[in-house]
């Protein structure tokens, strides 16, 4: 069983709203406004980044952008090995993704394979014009060739480290930590 040790703050709540506020203004300016654009937080923590992602771009444009819950569980490579019965939470979308851009949102880009089993799911459900993805951490170690549209922080880590990402609706509070895998 391996433990996190040395965690260290890298960004507290005013980082994380800074970097939900910036990620809604890029969005907005890469696509020429918000019309055809839906928000799709992957869960667990993507959905809350998603709903406040769409509530800055509210603010702003004064469009309310649909935001929908993806769930990928069924969609994961590792599966069968995993030692746990995965709970299935559901996939929640009340609009319709053909031939919307779509931007995809979770919380920490890793590896790549969430977001492509992400990009399964969405591709099983409709035919978006695009797809788009905002993470509010890329911290590297790309397995796939995947990366991240928008990103609220880049943090180049060691394998032997990890990035937790804490957020009022799950946690109580809004931080991002970095420690180390102790073995």
């Amino acid at each position: 069983m391996s433990n996190i040790v040395n965690k260290k703050v890298i960004m507290d709540a005013d980082a994380v709203r800074r970097s939900l506020v910036r990620i809604a203004h890029e969005i907005i300016e890469r696509n020429k406004g918000v019309a055809n654009v839906a928000l799709v937080g992957i869960r667990t923590r993507g959905v809350p980044l998603a709903t406040r992602i769409a509530r800055e771009i509210a603010a702003i444009e004064k469009v309310e952008v649909p935001v929908g819950m993806l769930d990928i569980t069924l969609y994961r490579d590792d599966l069968s090995t995993l030692d746990y019965n995965p709970v299935i939470h559901g996939t929640e979308m009340d609009f319709d993704i053909t031939d919307k851009v779509i931007v995809l949102v979770d919380d920490v880009l890793f590896t790549g394979r969430t977001i492509r089993c992400a990009l399964d799911a969405l591709i099983d459900i409709g035919r978006p014009q695009a797809i788009q993805l905002a993470v509010l951490v890329d911290r590297g170690h790309r397995e796939l060739p995947i990366r991240a549209d928008y990103a609220g922080k880049n943090v180049p880590t060691s394998r032997k480290e990890t990035i937790q990402v804490e957020l009022q609706e799950e946690d109580k509070l809004d931080e991002v930590v970095l420690g180390q895998i102790e073995a």
